[in-house]
């Protein structure tokens, strides 16, 4: 059975569940703060599926080792969530994995490693857990993890790689935007279809698409580089992102 219990007295962090013994799952940490909060917890390793480029100096202050597994919002190929369980099983624990909030891509990661590593769990548990995180239920490719999740056998993890990087290469603003250009692409063909799936590409979805958009506009304002950079394009990025979100309430909505 998953335990799931809430963590409610912890500075600098938000989110925080304790899944089991050997894994928490909750929001990034925030300063020293956060840091110090999950050395209280008796936390040993910290583990981010973000794109945002971990705090290793904060994180080895308090004795803490970081791993970097990065992914995005539209699910977890299967060869990272193996990478994400074995890193679970054979790092010092207890481990903690974080997204930015620790609302979606965190909850979804600790769901599917607790699958991965408990033969007692279950589909159903992980579902009710990552809604209870918060995990907005139109993040269809973060729920399908778990439940098209294949348990891997002691053999399948063996196998995985043990290079657990502490900042793994994430896409940069180039590469991001080029994606986003792709997404732009389905949108066009899904507004020459009258907001609606086109025939000929079943697969496309119009909300999630857009929700893809969005979260895209959101990973670009998180880079440093976007940080550091003009103030115009941190403004561009802010607009495209609210009328994205207006976009995908209209579709919801059936307007």
């Amino acid at each position: 059975m998953a335990l799931w219990e809430s963590v409610n007295a912890a500075p600098g962090l938000h989110n925080v569940f304790r899944i089991t013994g050997n894994l928490y799952s909750g929001s990034s940490p925030e300063g020293d703060e956060g840091f110090r909060s999950l050395q209280e917890l008796g936390v040993k390793a910290v583990l981010s599926v973000d794109g945002a480029r971990p705090n290793v100096a904060a994180a080895r202050k308090f004795g803490l080792r970081y791993v970097h597994i990065p992914f995005g919002y539209d699910g977890i190929p299967r060869p990272l969530v193996l990478r994400l369980a074995k890193a679970v099983r054979d790092l010092p624990g207890p481990v903690y994995v974080h997204c930015h909030h620790g609302e979606h891509r965190g909850p979804a990661a600790a769901a599917a490693i607790h699958l991965c590593l408990d033969e007692s769990s279950t589909v159903q548990q992980a579902i009710a857990e990552m809604r209870r995180a918060g995990t907005d239920p139109h993040y269809s490719g973060l729920y399908a993890v778990s439940e098209k999740l294949i348990r891997p056998t002691k053999e399948d993890l063996d196998r995985v790689p043990t290079d657990f990087p502490e900042v793994a290469k994430v896409a940069d603003v180039a590469q991001l935007m080029v994606e986003i250009d792709a997404r732009w692409e389905n949108l066009k063909l899904i507004r020459a279809a009258g907001w609606k799936t086109p025939f000929n590409h079943p697969d496309l979805d119009p909300p999630h698409e857009v929700l893809q958009l969005a979260e895209q506009y959101r990973e670009v304002s998180r880079l440093e580089r976007t940080k550091k950079g003009p103030e115009e394009f941190r403004r561009w990025l802010a607009d495209a992102e609210e009328k994205v979100n207006k976009l995908e309430e209209l579709l919801r909505s059936g307007k």
